[in-house]
Order: structure tokens, then sequence, then C-alpha cells
């Protein structure tokens, strides 16, 4: 059997969020990377990184191969996207907003950002999808697995499943 591949998805916070209100089933490419798309197997891993924030939020395994589906699950800047090629996922370590981990801390100790001159590091997560080497993967999974186990604490000084907790408004 081969081994699986890394991937890295990129997406907004906001997707992510989405994501997680369907039970994270569901992990989508954008239209132009059918060929990547069709490279997904069941055991592959993904690593999801949100743009804006910076920010890794969580690991999911691939439980399925790709298929076509233009139902509207997530949003996109570029009119019409709509993340056609999916793949069902089972989430592995999923992150609270306040326990996501920080990009800028990673990409110093990750092989695949050594590509881009150290100064310009971020161009390492530009795009929708990228393969990342297996040491990668699981250097970023190790410290999710370490936030997730850390009690992160709110300006509020409530922890991460506090806050998730608390009413809209609430503070």
């Amino acid at each position: 059997m081969a081994e699986p591949t890394h991937w890295m998805l990129v997406s907004g916070a906001d997707n992510f969020e989405r994501s997680r209100t369907q039970g994270f089933k569901l992990a989508g490419m954008k239209s132009r990377h059918y060929k990547k798309a069709e490279r997904v197997r069941p055991g592959d891993k993904v690593v999801f990184y949100l743009t804006g924030i910076q920010k890794f939020g969580g690991t999911a395994q691939a439980t399925s191969r790709f298929f076509e589906d233009h139902t509207p699950l997530w949003a996109s800047k570029k009119a019409g996207e709509d993340y056609p090629y999916r793949f069902k996922i089972k989430p592995d370590i999923i992150l609270d907003p306040l326990q996501f981990l920080p990009s800028d801390v990673m990409a110093r100790q990750m092989t695949y950002t050594k590509k881009w001159p150290t100064q310009h590091w971020r161009l390492a997560f530009q795009g929708n999808v990228h393969v990342l080497p297996k040491e990668d993967f699981d250097l970023i999974r190790k410290e999710m697995h370490a936030s997730a186990k850390a009690t992160v604490r709110s300006p509020s000084g409530r922890t991460a499943t506090q806050e998730k907790r608390l009413p809209v408004g609430s503070a």
C-alpha cells in the first residue's frame, strides 16, 4: 500500500467554521485543482491552514476518493467558485479558535517553507492546495495535539471550551 499524501488545504477561518458546523465530514478543492483532487486517496492526511489569521486549525484523514458536487458549502472571493472537488474526511484534531497554531512559529521549523527566502515564508501558504512532506505534517500535528491538551484562556479568563459555550453577546 502506498504512503499517504499529506495535503495542506488553505482557506479562510470562516470556511473552517462552516466545516465545523457540518461536522468536518467533507473537504473541498477549488475548480482549478482537478489534477490534485484526482490524487486524493482514502488514508491521505489533511491539515487546514487558515488565511487571514495565518494559523493552522486542524487535521483530518481522507475517507474517500474525490467526487464533484456544486452544492454551496463554502464561500469564495471568486464569483462562482464552489469548491466542487470534494472528498469525505474523518476529523483528527480540530482546535478551538483560541488554540489555533500560529503559522509564523511553525514555518520556521518546516522543511516545506525553506523553498522560499526567509523573509517571504508566507508565500508557502498561498494557493488552495499544497502537498507537504510527512515530517512537516507530523510536526504540525504534534503541536496541535499539545495545543488541544492545553487549557487556553481568553482575555475574559474563560477556557476555549467555556468561550465556545457562551451565548452570543456574553462577555
